[in-house]
C-alpha cells in the first residue's frame, strides 16, 4: 500500500503540471489556424519532440515492450521497421513537407493534398477527412486502452475507470489550447518517455546481475532468451510455425507434403509483417506530418531532425530491451497480461518514488498521442466537413468554437469505442490503424512529392481502395495470415499507378 501511495502522489503532481501547461498554452490559442497547427511557427526541438512523443504513444511503452517480451528477439524486426521509416521521414520527407505547407498555406493534413491535387479537392477533402476520423477513433480508443491498463495494474483500477481518468486527464486542455497545448506539453512527455526507456534497461541489467542465483527465471537477458526456448532466441522466432494457426494452415494447404517450403515461407512472412511497421511511417501517419508542416522553417527543420533520429534509435533499443529483461524477471509465461511488463519491470527493480516518476513515462506517452489524435480528428472534420458544410465564411472565434466542440464529441465517441473493444492489445488495433492510415496516405504523400503525373483523381481512388481493402482484409481475418500493413501499401501503390495511367488529369475549375 505504501508503495502504490508513493506511485500515485509522483503521478499526480507530474500530472497537474502537465494540465497546468497545456492550459498556459492554450491562452496563446486565438484562432483556429492557432488550434489547428500552431500557425506553423513551432521552433525545431518542440516540433522534434512533440512527434516523437505522439508517433511512440502507448505502442512503444506497452505494446512493443510486450512484443518483445511474447516473441524474443524476432520483435527486432519490428523495430527495425520502425526505425527505418523514422529516419527516412526526419531524412528525406520532414523539410519537404514543410515547405510545401508554407508554400501551400496548409492548416490540415488533408487541406495539403487537397490544395496540390485542386482539381479533386472537395473530395480529397471529405474522403480523406472520413478515412482519418473513422480509423483515428480506434486508435485514440487504444491509448485510453492502454490508459485503463496501466492504472489497473498499479493501483487495482477497473480498467473502465482507469480510462475515465485518463480521459479526464486529456481531453479538457486538450479541447482549450489545441495543437499548441498539445506539443509542448509532449515536450515534457518525450523527455520522461526517453529517460524510462534509458533508465530501466540499464537498472535491469544491474539488478539482474545482484540477484541470487536462481532467484529469477535468468540472471541476463542472453540467458533469459536461451532458456525461453528457439521461439525467444532467434532473429526467425525458431522458424517454427504453430499447428493450427491461421498461416500454418493456409501454407499447407498451398504445399502438402513440403515442410520445408512452408516453413521458409512463414518465416518470411513473419518477418515481413514485422518489419512491415515501416511502410506507415513514410508520410502516411498525419499526427506525424503535421509536426513537420508546422516547423517555422528550414533551420529549425534541420535542428528537428537531428533530435527526432537520435530520440528514436535510443528509444527502440530501451523499449526492445525491458521486453526481454521481463522474461528474464518474470519468465516467458509469468504475465497474464504482456503488455504490463514495463510497469511490472519497473516497480520490481526501483524504489516506488523513481517507478513512479519513471511510469509516468507510460501515462506520457499514452496522453501525448491521445490529445494529437484528437486534435487532428476534430480539426480534419470541423475544417474539411462541418464547416464547408455551413455554406458561408466563418470568422475566426466561431471556428475556434466549432473545433473545440467537435474535439469533445470525438473523445466522448473514442471512449465508446475503447470500452468496447478493451479486451483487445494495444500492438493489434494500432497495427489495424498503421494500414488503414499509414500504409495508405504513404503511398500519396509520397506520390505527390515525387511524382509530378501523379493527379487528384488517383489519389482519391488510392484513399478509397486502402480504406476498402483493410477493412475487407481484416474483417476476413486474412491480415492472420499476412498483415495488412504490408498488402495494403501494395494495394496502394497498384492502384495509384494504375488509375494515375488510366485517367487523364481534369482542369481545376
Amino acid at each position: 500500500m505504501e508503495q502504490q501511495t508513493q506511485i500515485l502522489i509522483v503521478m499526480i503532481a507530474y500530472m497537474a503540471f502537465i494540465i497546468l501547461l497545456g492550459f498556459y498554452q492554450g491562452r496563446k490559442v486565438k484562432t483556429g489556424s492557432d488550434f489547428a497547427i500552431a500557425d506553423r511557427k513551432l521552433p525545431g526541438w518542440i516540433a522534434a519532440l512533440s512527434e516523437r512523443a505522439t508517433g511512440e504513444s502507448s505502442w512503444a511503452l506497452l505494446g512493443l515492450p510486450g512484443a518483445a517480451y511474447a516473441t524474443g528477439l524476432l520483435e527486432i524486426w519490428t523495430a527495425i521497421g520502425c526505425v527505418f521509416g523514422i529516419l527516412f521521414a526526419w531524412i528525406i520527407l520532414a523539410w519537404r513537407l514543410r515547405d510545401e505547407a508554407d508554400k501551400y498555406n496548409v492548416e490540415t493534413f488533408t487541406d495539403y493534398i487537397a490544395k496540390r491535387h485542386g482539381e479533386m479537392g472537395k473530395w480529397l477533402r471529405i474522403v480523406g477527412s472520413f478515412t482519418i476520423v473513422f480509423f483515428f477513433f480506434f486508435y485514440v480508443g487504444a491509448q485510453f486502452i492502454g490508459g485503463g491498463k496501466t492504472l489497473e495494474n498499479l493501483f487495482g483500477i477497473k480498467k473502465i475507470y482507469g480510462m475515465l481518468i485518463v480521459v479526464g486527464l486529456v481531453v479538457p486542455y486538450t479541447i482549450y489550447g489545441g495543437f499548441r497545448s498539445v506539443t509542448y506539453t509532449d515536450v515534457v512527455q518525450a523527455i520522461v518517455m526517453i529517460v524510462a526507456l534509458i533508465a530501466a534497461p540499464i537498472a535491469g541489467i544491474i539488478y539482474l546481475a545482484n540477484l541470487p542465483e536462481g532467484s529469477v527465471f535468468a540472471s541476463t537477458i542472453s540467458d533469459a532468451l536461451h532458456n525461453a526456448g528457439d521461439a525467444y532466441s532467434t532473429l526467425t522466432g525458431g522458424a517454427v510455425l504453430k499447428e493450427g494457426t491461421h498461416l500454418s494452415s493456409a501454407l499447407n494447404n498451398m504445399f502438402p507434403n513440403m515442410q520445408g517450403i512452408v516453413s521458409g515461407l512463414g518465416t518470411g512472412i513473419i518477418i515481413a509483417g514485422a518489419f512491415s511497421w515501416f511502410f506507415g511511417y513514410l508520410g502516411g501517419q498525419p499526427q506525424l506530418s503535421m509536426r513537420f508542416m508546422a516547423i517555422s522553417d528550414a533551420r529549425q527543420a534541420k535542428i528537428a531532425r537531428n533530435i527526432g533520429v537520435l530520440w528514436t534509435i535510443v528509444a527502440y533499443i530501451g523499449a526492445l530491451m525491458i521486453g526481454w529483461i521481463g522474461i528474464a524477471l518474470f519468465g516467458p509465461e509469468g504475465l497474464k497480461d504482456q503488455e504490463t511488463v514495463m510497469p511490472e519491470v519497473l516497480t520490481t527493480i526501483f524504489h516506488p518514488i523513481i517507478a513512479g516518476i519513471l511510469i509516468t513515462g507510460v501515462l506520457a506517452a499514452i496522453i501525448s498521442t491521445a490529445n494529437s489524435l484528437l486534435i487532428l480528428s476534430a480539426t480534419e472534420l470541423s475544417e474539411n466537413i462541418v464547416k464547408p458544410l455551413r455554406g458561408k465564411k466563418i470568422d475566426s472565434k466561431t471556428s475556434l468554437l466549432y473545433s473545440r466542440i467537435v474535439t469533445a464529441i470525438l473523445s466522448a465517441i473514442a471512449l465508446v469505442l475503447a470500452y468496447l473493444s478493451s479486451g483487445n492489445l494495444i500492438y493489434t488495433i494500432v497495427g489495424y490503424v498503421w494500414a488503414g492510415i499509414g500504409s495508405t496516405f504513404s503511398i500519396v504523400i509520397l506520390l505527390t512529392l515525387f511524382w509530378k503525373r501523379f493527379h487528384g483523381i488517383a489519389a482519391l481512388l488510392t484513399i478509397i481502395s486502402g480504406l476498402l481493402f483493410t477493412i475487407i482484409w481484416i474483417s476476413t481475418e486474412m491480415d492472420k495470415i499476412i498483415t495488412s500493413r504490408l498488402l495494403t501499401f501494395i494495394v496502394a501503390l497498384f492502384v495509384a499507378v494504375l488509375s494515375t495511367y488510366l485517367f487523364k488529369k481534369r482542369e481545376e475549375s
